[in-house]
C-alpha cells in the first residue's frame, strides 16, 4: 500500500514535469522567465556539489531544527497543563486563539528590533509559528484519552501523577508527535521566510534572493526544489516514526501501514 501511494505519488511529480518541460518547448512558457522543468532540476542537481550552497542549506537546517526544538519544548508542557486543568484552557483558549493566526512573518521587523543578532531572530519567528500546531494538538491528544482507562486507574488507588505518566501521556505521544510533525513543516518555511526577507549570513532563503539579483531564475527555481525536497524527506521520516511508534494508535484510527 505505501509502495503504491509513492508510486502514484511519483507518477504525478513526473506527469507535472513534463508538462512544464513540453510547455516551455513549444512556447507556451517564456523560458527567459519560467526555465525548462530539465533546466531547473540540472541546476538542483548541480547545486549538490556547490560547497556555497551547501554551507545556505545548513544554517537554514541549524536555525530549522533549534527553532522546532525549543518549540516543542515549551508547547508540549503547556499543552499537558492546559489539557489537564479545563478552567485554565477555557480561559487562555481566547487568547491562544487570538495570537494563532498572527503571521510570524509579520512580526520580523518587531523582533529584528529586539534580538540584535540574525540566528536569533530568525529561531523566535520559528518557535513562535511552530508552538501553536505542537500546543493544540498535545491538548487535543489530552481530551482524546479513554475516561474509563483513568477511572480504572484511579480505582486502583493510583494518584494524578501516576495517571498521567502511565494512561494520558501515552495515550496523547500519537497527537504530539503529529503536531511535530505538522510544526517541521511550517518551521521550515519561516526559516526560508525570514531569510529571504530579513537576509543574513547565510541559508536557503538568502542564496534564493542572491540568485534573483544575478537574474538567474534557474537557480532560484533549483534552491526552491531543494527546499522542498528537504521538507518532503522530513515529513517522510516524522510519519515513518509516528506509524512505527504508536502502530496500536494506527490501527485504532483505521489507518493503513
Amino acid at each position: 500500500m505505501i509502495l503504491s501511494r509513492v508510486a502514484r505519488g511519483a507518477a504525478g511529480v513526473a506527469v507535472l514535469l513534463v508538462a512544464a518541460e513540453v510547455a516551455g518547448r513549444t512556447g507556451l512558457l517564456d523560458t527567459q522567465i519560467m526555465p525548462l522543468a530539465s533546466t531547473v532540476l540540472a541546476g538542483a542537481a548541480g547545486l549538490a556539489a556547490d560547497s556555497e550552497f551547501l554551507h545556505d542549506v545548513s544554517a537554514t537546517v541549524e536555525v530549522w531544527a533549534e527553532g522546532l526544538l525549543l518549540a516543542t519544548l515549551l508547547a508540549v508542557p503547556a499543552g499537558v497543563l492546559l489539557g489537564s486543568l479545563p478552567r485554565a484552557e477555557t480561559a487562555l483558549r481566547p487568547v491562544i486563539e487570538f495570537l494563532r493566526p498572527i503571521p510570524s512573518v509579520a512580526l520580523i521587523p518587531l523582533v529584528a528590533l529586539i534580538a540584535a543578532a540574525d540566528g536569533a531572530m530568525k529561531v523566535t519567528v520559528i518557535v513562535y509559528a511552530a508552538c501553536w500546531p505542537v500546543l493544540v494538538n498535545t491538548m487535543y491528544g489530552l481530551h482524546d484519552v479513554d475516561p474509563v482507562a483513568k477511572d480504572t486507574m484511579r480505582v486502583f488507588g493510583f494518584g494524578r501523577l501516576a495517571v498521567l505518566l502511565r494512561v494520558t501521556l501515552p495515550s496523547a505521544a500519537p497527537f504530539v508527535l503529529t503536531g511535530v510533525r505538522l510544526a517541521a513543516s511550517v518551521a521550515l518555511v519561516v526559516a526560508i521566510s525570514a531569510e529571504l526577507l530579513a537576509g543574513g549570513e547565510g541559508g536557503i532563503g538568502v542564496y534564493i534572493v542572491r540568485a534573483g539579483s544575478g537574474y538567474r531564475i534557474d537557480l532560484m527555481l533549483a534552491a526552491t526544489v531543494w527546499a522542498g525536497l528537504i521538507g518532503l524527506v522530513v515529513n517522510a521520516l516524522l510519519v515513518r516514526a509516528e506509524r512505527g511508534l504508536f502502530r496500536w494508535h494506527a490501527a485504532r484510527a483505521g489507518v493503513t501501514q
